[in-house]
C-alpha cells in the first residue's frame, strides 16, 4: 500500500522564503527515505510537503515537525491518505 503524508504551513508575514527553506531542510533529513517527496508553495506564503511511503495506512512514519512559532501564522495542518488509483 502507498501512503501519502501531507504537511502544510502558512508563514508569518514576510517569512515565506524562510519557511520554504526550513521545510526543504527538514524534508531532507527525515528518519527514513520516502518513495517520493514533493515541496510546493502557494499564495499567502503557504508551503506544502508531500511524502509517499510504501507502508500500511496506520504505520508509524517520520513527519516534519512544527516550525518555530514565530515562523508561522497558525499550527501546521497534517493529513494522511492512502493511494487508491494511479494514472
Amino acid at each position: 500500500m502507498t501512503v501519502a503524508l501531507m504537511w502544510e504551513a502558512r508563514a508569518a508575514e514576510g517569512r515565506g522564503a524562510e519557511l520554504l527553506e526550513w521545510a526543504r531542510a527538514q524534508a531532507r533529513v527525515l528518519a527514513a527515505e520516502p518513495l517520493r517527496r514533493e515541496i510546493l508553495r502557494a499564495p499567502q506564503d503557504r508551503v506544502l510537503v508531500l511524502t509517499w511511503w510504501d507502508a500500511p495506512y496506520d504505520a508509524e512514519l517520520p513527519e516534519l515537525p512544527e516550525p518555530a512559532a514565530e515562523l508561522i501564522t497558525r499550527a501546521v495542518h497534517r493529513w494522511r491518505f492512502e493511494s487508491v488509483e494511479q494514472g
